[in-house]
């Protein structure tokens, strides 16, 4: 099933715009309780890989002995809602589009009530401003109508708080601190646009949704791997900066690369490396970097003249390891942007709320169980694939490559703006600035430069 049939449509979409959009609400707020100042990343230092090829057929794991494997502590994750109904299915598009309606019109009739700045309101709180929270929930049906007046933040006001947040994917505290506030505030019209603009985006889909696909909705920085029409698991992921945006895209995931290379990206050969390198001469060796000419042939450090850009010309590669850019897993998806899904080494980011760090491909949190999820149905030369032989392939230190038997279909989306086959409507922040109105037309988007392995060659800006 296609949204080929959902470009008849279109027209519809027309009616859904009003006249005056007015302005966007601002950047995402600061995390309640939680930072999102984003460390300094630098390149880490890994082992050297194994010599030799790398053949494209499944293994069950390395020949000779390989250590035990040892669980290691899992990084802290931030939690994100376990909705089983997935963010993209077949009929998103024309809920979206009905939620549309709704929303147009909920601002013709005066949209709904605001609260002041700096507002603060748990469970126990009494006063006026508790009830036109009530009033506010009500207006979206996150709680009763006949429960619309009242004083006092009593435990259903706090269920309906966290409907609300479930809703815009914000902790579900049942309290009404910042982001919270800044979510409540943001006007229908608003409101009314993200699902306009959304449904816009998905006209001219032709996803093709199997028993099992995956869908990576970028605003919300989840990965969903959905199986019989509901999200068997939802994964924290991290997605492209806004000056290095996370591109839409339609594919099929091919295969699962274990213990990947890194290629560098010219543009960060450009900005980190060399500089790096004019600092200290065995910046490279340390960090487990090679250099390779055009034949392949591995290079000497020393004999670049690192005063000029000549290295660009060349490819750098860092070896695999568990500290490596693209960590221990890397999932293929063949297409034109060249990005992809991936581990990372910088595993703390995904204890954080705001998770737009990478530079255009999407890292996955628990990306083995992903992976191992994605393998259901390949074998190896020890049968079919479990978390435990992938865990045991990657002690392995061996570079694998893993071809799916049967190719699964990814897309990446951009829905700030939602309405699922329950009628909830959710909504995301607009990170990337799409849903806003431009005067002018878009101008030619950037080539994206992602991180690569040797199989995928990095695009050039």
């Amino acid at each position: 099933m296609t949204y080929g049939n959902a470009k008849r449509l279109c027209f519809g979409l027309a009616l859904l715009s009003c006249s005056s959009l007015g302005s966007s609400s601002g950047a995402f707020a600061a995390a309640e309780n939680i930072s999102s100042a984003t460390p300094v990343q630098t390149l880490p230092s890994i082992p050297a890989p194994p010599t030799g090829g790398t053949n494209l057929r499944p293994k069950a794991a390395a020949i000779g002995p390989v250590k035990p494997v040892e669980k290691a502590a899992p990084a802290p994750v931030v939690s994100i809602s376990q909705d089983p109904r997935p963010t993209l299915d077949a009929s998103t598009f024309i809920n979206t589009m009905r939620a549309a309606w709704t929303y147009k019109r909920i601002a013709e009739t005066g949209g709904w009530p605001s609260l002041p700045a700096g507002t603060v309101l748990k469970t126990g709180d009494k006063g006026p401003l508790v009830e036109i929270l009530r009033q506010r929930l009500a207006s979206e049906g996150d709680l009763s109508a006949d429960l619309g007046t009242g004083t006092s933040f009593d435990a259903e006001l706090a269920n309906a708080v966290r409907r609300f947040q479930a809703r815009h994917g914000l902790p579900e505290s049942g309290a009404v601190r910042a982001r919270t506030l800044e979510a409540l505030n943001v006007p229908a019209l608003t409101r009314h646009r993200q699902l306009t603009a959304s449904a816009q985006r998905l006209a001219g889909s032709t996803f093709s949704f199997g028993e099992r696909y995956v869908v990576v909705n970028i605003p919300s920085t989840a990965v969903e791997a959905v199986e019989r029409g509901q999200v068997a698991r939802r994964f924290v992921a991290i997605a492209g900066k806004v000056d290095r945006p996370s591109p839409v895209v339609e594919t099929r995931v091919t295969a699962v690369n274990l213990n990947p290379t890194w290629t560098v990206p010219v543009s960060l050969i450009k900005k980190d490396i060399i500089p790096h390198v004019r600092k200290d001469p065995g910046y490279l060796e340390k960090m487990k970097i090679r250099i390779l000419d055009a034949k392949g042939q591995e290079v000497d450090p020393k004999t670049l003249d690192w005063s000029t850009q000549n290295a660009v010309n060349y490819t750098l590669r860092q070896d695999p390891g568990a500290i490596n850019s693209l960590g221990q897993i890397r999932i293929d998806m063949p297409n034109k942007h060249a990005v992809y899904m991936h581990d990372t080494p910088k595993k703390q980011l995904f204890a954080q709320d705001a998770r737009f760090h990478s530079s255009g491909c999407v890292r996955v949190a628990d990306v083995a169980d992903f992976a191992e999820w994605l393998l259901r149905g390949t074998n190896g030369q020890g049968g079919p694939w479990t978390r435990e032989g992938i865990d045991t392939a990657i002690a392995s230190a061996t570079r694998q490559d893993i071809r799916l038997d049967k190719p699964l279909p990814v897309a990446w989306v951009y829905l700030t703006g939602y309405a699922t086959a329950d009628g909830a409507v959710h909504f995301r922040d607009d990170v990337y600035g799409l849903d806003t109105p431009r005067g002018d037309p878009l101008s030619e988007p950037q080539v994206v430069d992602v991180p690569a392995t040797a199989s995928i060659k990095p695009k050039r800006l």
